[in-house]
């Protein structure tokens, strides 16, 4: 099914990838412009944050923002590709999905492309995987660990990972929508969670 929304939401983040300034960021946005999705693309049932997702969706001025809130009804929350390594806990502060990869809507061998939800003042636990990885946030805040780096981060910014470096969110009030892109190694296999001393912090 053709869906105007959808194909405004895919412009709107391959404009955010063109930004970045990274020879894989270029093509990933190349190929969500040009690979065609399926027509299994249409209406979904909401997923259980769906009103939290909207909420903070609402708070941004980002065009992304807007054209993922535009298309909520068709977005595949739920689809991760790392569920199988996830403990129960982080599983369930958070919704994924996936719209670009081996299995993802948008077929692409080597690369990864989604969404993440994180609800409302949870913590995501330090973890790593051999994927190289940007994640843009597009509304909400978290106050983000990438390797040293701690700092908040909100609506715009951009954080790299390199493979392999340990990376944890502590989500804001509101929660936070962030975009991923994986490139390099993407099998998810290699995502682990990892030995973390934020998890006992008050």
């Amino acid at each position: 099914m053709y869906s105007p929304e959808f194909d405004v939401l895919l412009s709107a983040l391959a404009a955010i990838f063109r930004d970045e300034g990274r020879d894989e960021a270029a093509r990933t946005a190349q190929a969500l412009l040009t690979t065609p999705a399926p027509e299994a693309i249409g209406k979904r049932e909401a997923c259980a944050f769906d009103l939290l997702i909207r909420d903070v969706l609402s708070t941004s001025d980002m065009a992304a923002a807007r054209a993922l809130l535009a298309a909520q009804d068709m977005i595949p929350w739920g689809t991760n590709p790392v569920a199988g390594q996830m403990t129960d806990d982080a599983a369930a502060i958070c919704a994924v999905a996936e719209l670009m990869g081996p299995d993802g809507p948008i077929p692409a061998p080597d690369l990864r492309l989604g969404l993440l939800f994180q609800r409302p003042d949870s913590y995501y636990p330090l973890h790593n995987h051999d994927a190289d990885e940007t994640y843009v946030i597009l509304a909400g805040g978290a106050l983000w660990t990438a390797g040293e780096d701690v700092r908040l981060r909100g609506a715009g910014e951009v954080i790299h990972h390199p493979s392999l470096m340990p990376h944890a969110f502590r989500a804001g009030p509101k929660g936070f929508v962030a975009l991923y892109r994986w490139s390099g190694d993407i099998n998810a296999e290699s995502y682990a969670l990892l030995d973390d001393p934020a998890v006992f912090a008050v």
